[in-house]
């Protein structure tokens, strides 16, 4: 244990050196190390790029916090809105998937993505602190075009009188969405009805009340809007049956949420009606869409913190969080700066729709029906959203066809004969249009027939007689019939155009909306349309 013990301290002598017998350690080292031992220790630099490393770091732990702060948002948010047909999942399980979308390169595809178009039905709906609080006033299909990255709206106005599906009733389609709830069916009856009349699946459906939507647009901090024309109403419909003063001026406005609702929501100081309101919503979602992927509104967070809550409150959907997650990302690549918008109307001449009423008890009430009698046009209109030329190039080609017709008809049916006379002449560009009686001997087919003279040689034409009238195609029909009537073709009304073609239509289009219904139309029996 010698080895062990401690060795006292060498002392120097006053003139610096060792005690005699003793030598400097250093000198019983090494050459080389007795070198180096004698020189001053450099000082130790800080890397060049340590700057660089501190940096980086931070901005990859800023990015980790704003995506674990997204993804435990959307799941709490995901735990607030109310989904209907949700995958059910655990709280932690979300967390694990949603976080996994934001790092994972490959988004999952939307319904409806591979086959090249993606159908959403968009909702405005009253809320609680209105009158009719699940009226959707708002009725609007936004497709995507997942191959051309291109977007289109079409518009369904509020009073257009639809078949509730499964039934034989028909009501506003405004209603629909309270009918579903009331059979605990929630958006599903509403979203058949729109694929039914459009033609168009439906893939995914989202609504947004009114307090919702204020709300949105005051997290965004306002909206840029070019107010279309001077607006002022005494009598603007506000919460709890109340009324309230209404006026803007036209041009450029920053708009606030509640000056935002109104403008979306005024139709009775517009000379286009709910038409001229859809036309107004579409412009609206611009301009929200617009600021909402600003820069500026993107990287806030504390701005997509108030967003994430205030949808939380208002939105009713079915799609799953990894769909909002997957349809965030496919926005990012689409055009939205020209977004086609079509709003199906009735005050033109060539308008889809026409005016009339139903009678509720001892209520006239206002409705829409379609100008041929069926779906056939809005179901063209919604298939073709993104090749409008399509449709007048087609046009075109009929009128150069100047095809003449002959509308037969027995005597009690007139009337209808004749409003599909003035529909071929006036509207839809066909030529010389003649009436002629079914002799009385005739039974009337139950189905609509056509006879072409021509050999195939105005196809245009033929197509849109068939399409738009349901006709069934004849190839022969009794002499009695065709004796003294050169025309291309020859269309014996049956009892299916006879009964579509006998709603009553008012000429003059300017009468007002019906105010007379803040609760859904009740359902009424009437045949259902083609």
């Amino acid at each position: 244990m010698d080895s062990l013990q401690k060795i006292p301290p060498v002392r120097r002598t006053p003139s610096g050196g060792f005690p005699l017998g003793m030598t400097s350690i250093t000198s019983t080292l090494s050459p080389e190390i007795a070198r180096n031992k004698t020189r001053p220790t450099p000082r130790k630099k800080r890397p060049r790029w340590l700057p660089i490393i501190v940096l980086f770091s931070l901005i990859v732990i800023t990015l980790c916090g704003v995506i674990g702060f997204l993804a435990l948002k959307g799941v709490a948010v995901g735990q607030t809105i109310s989904l209907e047909n949700p995958t059910k999942s655990s709280f932690v399980s979300q967390l694990r998937h949603l976080s996994s979308l934001f790092l994972s390169q490959k988004r999952p595809l939307l319904q409806g993505e591979s086959a090249g178009r993606i159908n959403i039905l968009l909702l405005g709906r009253a809320g609680e602190h209105y009158p009719g609080k699940n009226l959707t006033d708002t009725v609007m299909v936004m497709s995507i075009d997942s191959t051309t990255k291109k977007i289109a709206l079409l518009s369904l106005p509020r009073d257009l009188y639809v078949p509730i599906t499964d039934t034989t009733l028909f009501t506003k389609i405004n209603s629909l969405y309270q009918y579903g709830i009331s059979q605990e069916k929630g958006a599903e009856v509403l979203r058949k009805t729109v694929e039914h009349i459009t033609g168009l699946p439906i893939h995914y459906f989202v609504a947004l009340d009114f307090d919702g939507f204020e709300k949105a647009v005051d997290t965004l901090g306002g909206i840029d809007v070019d107010v279309v024309r001077d607006f002022y109403d005494p009598r603007y419909p506000g919460k709890n049956y109340s009324y309230e003063t209404f006026e803007i001026h036209q041009g450029w406005q920053k708009l606030d949420g509640a000056t935002a609702l109104k403008y979306v929501r005024e139709r009775h100081n517009d000379p286009e009606g709910d038409f001229g309101r859809a036309k107004r919503q579409q412009q609206v979602i611009q301009a929200i869409k617009d600021q909402s992927f600003s820069l500026g509104t993107l990287f806030n967070i504390f701005t997509v913190n108030k967003l994430f809550d205030t949808l939380g409150e208002s939105v009713k959907t079915d799609m799953s969080l990894e769909d909002m997650s997957s349809l965030l990302e496919l926005t990012k690549t689409l055009d939205t700066k020209n977004i086609t918008s079509v709003v199906i109307d009735a005050w033109k001449k060539d308008s889809l729709l026409r005016v009339s009423h139903v009678q509720v008890g001892d209520i006239a009430a206002f409705i829409l029906v379609p100008r041929v009698g069926n779906w056939s046009e809005i179901r063209d209109q919604s298939e073709q959203i993104f090749h409008l030329d399509t449709l007048k190039e087609r046009r075109g080609h009929i009128a150069q066809e100047a095809a003449t017709l002959t509308l037969l008809a027995l005597p009690e049916n007139m009337p209808q004969a004749r409003k599909m006379q003035n529909l071929l002449e006036t509207e839809m560009g066909f030529g010389m249009v003649s009436l002629a009686p079914l002799p009385a001997f005739e039974n009337q087919p139950e189905k609509s027939i056509i006879l072409d003279r021509t050999a195939l040689r105005k196809p245009f034409s033929l197509d849109e007689l068939l399409k738009r009238f349901s006709l069934e195609k004849t190839v022969s029909l009794p002499d009695s019939l065709l004796t003294g009537k050169d025309t291309d073709f020859l269309i014996i009304i049956g009892d299916d155009l006879a009964e579509t073609l006998t709603v009553e239509e008012y000429q003059e289009q300017n009468l007002p909306d019906d105010f007379s219904f803040s609760e859904p139309l009740p359902p009424q029996p009437r045949k259902k349309l083609h």
